[in-house]
């Protein structure tokens, strides 16, 4: 996903969105969250560098200067006895200092450091799976917009249909008053209808530019001739990311128990210690000399800490309960989607039904309008029955469009729920 929307992010936008797949990446890549995988990546790349750093040499530097109460230095009997063979032994300083270095070399960690390096890259894998989860919320967004402004369009068209047909019997009715069959009356009252009509066209156009606006400005590029979506079916197994998530959470949990037993395991090292100063490792001739010197140490070194028993047991209890509380939340959401994903089909079915009456009734009530027509002509009603016959024939029609698209929203909300 993380590589999809990265060559994503590097088309031109200048491109125009023509279906809703289009707005959906154009949005994904707007979308200011994007950033946020390379920077988790980024910061997933220096952790692991920096635990990987565990393998070089550890180098430490030191000064100190001490003074004590009391020294070691030989006793009396031995000083007198020194003495008459010409030897001073003056016994060692009270004041002593030091200058040095030590460097340490871990050979064997027990797994540690290559246990760390893994809970670091599954921390950024549950980090960029987090991303995701929020990332995919944006095409729930991108729906409401789009399926609004497909509505809109189809609102817009009929709106100028609506108009076209009061216009004709706009016409036919000049044509009577001027021959003497209808009144004046009546040929103001279509006109009055036909541009109420229009104002609500205008008003429509209106808030179809608001929403183009609005959704360009989500997408990052310029949308126009929104598409009406092909009619798939939905189904298989759910692939939300947020699956990718409770997975990635559980690779997490195994980590940290790796970590857990590496802290058990004996460690393994050489060392080098090194220093300046007085007294040094020759204890005796610094009794008797009282200068500084150079004094080194090599070494190997293993280290058991057992200090992790203690914690031991309760921290596997953790990391078993955070293990049980990822595959609840995995079942609480899967029984949530199974509901949302049962409702939305009984959505889509409750539209079907709807939709299959549609074409009836318009038919209907277009034989009705033209039969009202008819009658004008003669006579047998006014033109206020003529104009609820063309306005019910309207919204039949509007009633149809509107089916179409909820029917069509709702597919695609059924999609967002499985992620098909």
């Amino acid at each position: 996903m993380r590589q999809l929307l990265t060559a994503l992010a590097m088309l031109p936008l200048s491109l125009f969105a023509q279906t809703i797949e289009e707005c959906w990446q154009a949005a994904e890549r707007n979308y200011p969250l994007i950033r946020q995988y390379n920077l988790i990546e980024k910061t997933t790349e220096l952790t692991v560098a920096n635990i990987q750093k565990g393998w070089l040499p550890q180098v430490s530097a030191s000064a100190q200067a001490t003074y004590q109460n009391d020294v070691a230095s030989f006793p009396d009997q031995f000083r007198q006895l020194y003495q008459q063979m010409g030897l001073d032994m003056k016994g060692l300083k009270k004041d002593q200092y030091r200058v040095g270095i030590d460097i340490n070399q871990t050979v064997y960690d027990g797994g540690m450091i290559s246990s760390q390096k893994e809970m670091a890259r599954e921390q950024g894998m549950v980090q960029a799976a987090q991303t995701e989860v929020n990332l995919y919320q944006v095409r729930k967004r991108v729906n409401e917009m789009y399926f609004s402004l497909l509505m809109l369009d189809d609102q817009i068209q009929l709106n100028n249909d609506l108009q076209e047909l009061l216009a004709a019997n706009e016409k036919k009715l000049t044509s009577m008053v001027k021959n003497g069959i209808a009144a004046e009356s009546d040929l103001k009252n279509v006109k009055a209808e036909r541009l109420n009509v229009a104002q609500q066209g205008t008003s429509l156009q209106s808030q179809k530019r608001m929403l183009q606006t609005m959704l360009s400005t989500f997408c990052g590029m310029e949308v126009k001739n929104a598409r009406k979506p092909v009619v798939t079916e939905t189904g298989g197994t759910n692939n939300r990311p947020e699956m990718r998530l409770f997975d990635a959470q559980l690779r997490l949990a195994d980590a940290q128990k790796k970590v857990l037993n590496a802290a058990l395991m004996p460690k393994f090292g050489v060392f080098a210690q090194g220093f300046y100063g007085y007294p040094g490792y020759n204890m005796f001739e610094d009794m008797v000399r009282h200068d500084w010197s150079l004094n080194g140490m090599v070494g190997a070194r293993l280290t058991w800490n057992i200090g992790a028993l203690y914690t031991r047991k309760n921290d596997k209890a953790k990391i078993q309960l955070q293990r049980e509380l990822t595959e609840n939340n995995r079942e609480v959401f899967l029984f949530n989607n199974r509901l949302e994903q049962m409702q939305e089909n009984e959505e889509m079915e409750r539209y079907r039904k709807m939709m299959a009456d549609d074409e009836e009734i318009i038919s209907l009530r277009t034989a009705v309008r033209k039969a009202a027509e008819s009658k004008l002509s003669h006579g047998i009603i006014d033109v206020n029955d003529l104009i609820r016959e063309i306005n019910q024939e309207n919204v039949a029609k509007v009633q149809q469009s509107m089916h179409e698209i909820q029917m069509l929203k709702q597919l695609y909300e059924s999609k967002y729920t499985s992620n098909h």
